[in-house]
């Protein structure tokens, strides 16, 4: 059951490295040496363009990463199954970066950078954790595991998701009814959801406006979700104080882009989590060993949700 790797180069070779240690009986090889494509059944990609179509045995198809947006759904036969990546490191390095960005806006660090510029030495008042209410768009695995790391802090956490939830401390709001009830108590505002056509375009006026005045963007989601121009409106108005964003559309912003100018504006180039190989090709190849034991692997997507 040959294993075909095809993203970035580099991290090809640690995995490569990594299936040798733990998987040697399995072979695994690095796009673009393929060998002969009959023997191919599992495809572990980024981009996998119209190489699906030319491995005739194909099993299973590996997104690296948390998303799957990045594959064109329709390029895949209805009969293989697409999986997203579901490891240790990507949620690590998501805790750290939202935390961060979290305690950042909570703690005033855009009013100090700014005073810093101008060398003032003006203290604001402190406000309580439990006095800022924080809310994650996105109940997955992602956004549970946020809420529970920022409970930690003492924030007055929710969370919104199509269907609904139940988390331990947590206020969970669900559908189109319960969605603008969610804004109106949020300060500081999460994208976790993945990106479809119902989120394209999501985080926008109309959203901006349900929020209290002052309230804060953290855009970990994906891109497109972000209407860019009613961001800076928001941000220009007042009715937002700032926002960190480490997805943008386009990837990278062109230079002259006013997003990155914007003192209130925290850019990062989309490196919030990635995957870690050592973790990534340990959950790979717990996934092959169910689907070769015929149970269900974790990450599978559903079509037609498509995430």
């Amino acid at each position: 059951m040959t294993v075909l790797y095809k993203a970035d180069p580099v991290r090809g070779a640690q995995w490569s490295a990594l299936f040798a240690q733990r998987a040697p009986d399995v072979p695994f090889r690095v796009w673009p040496d393929i060998g002969d494509p009959a023997l191919i059944r599992y495809l572990v990609a980024w981009h996998p363009g119209d190489l699906v179509q030319t491995l005739p045995n194909l099993e299973a198809v590996f997104s690296v990463g948390a998303g799957v947006d990045q594959l064109d759904l329709a390029s895949v036969p209805a009969h293989l199954p697409v999986v997203r990546m579901i490891e240790p490191g990507i949620v690590e390095g998501m805790l750290e970066y939202v935390s961060e960005a979290v305690l950042a806006i909570h703690r005033d660090l855009f009013d100090y950078a700014l005073a810093q510029q101008a060398r003032a030495w003006k203290p604001l008042p402190l406000t309580p954790a439990s006095a800022r209410r924080v809310g994650v768009l996105g109940l997955g695995m992602l956004g549970v595991a946020v809420l529970e790391r920022l409970r930690i802090f003492g924030f007055d956490c929710a969370g919104w998701s199509r269907s609904a939830h139940t988390l331990e401390g947590v206020r969970c709001y669900a559908g189109a009814d319960e969605f603008e009830t969610f804004l109106a108590r949020t300060d500081v505002l999460i994208c976790l959801l993945p990106l479809t056509d119902a989120t394209r375009g999501l985080l926008a006026r109309r959203v901006f406006d349900a929020l209290p005045t002052g309230a804060s963007l953290v855009h970990v989601g994906r891109g497109p979700q972000l209407v860019a121009d009613d961001l800076l409106d928001a941000l220009a108005r007042g009715q937002l104080r700032s926002a960190v964003l480490d997805v943008t559309d386009p990837e990278p912003l062109p230079p002259d882009h006013p997003l990155w100018t914007q003192p209130r504006v925290r850019i990062t180039p989309h490196i919030a989590s990635a995957t870690r190989p050592d973790t990534a090709v340990d959950s790979l190849l717990d996934n092959l060993r169910r689907h070769c034991a015929g149970e269900p692997m974790i990450g599978l997507i559903d079509r037609q949700l498509g995430y």
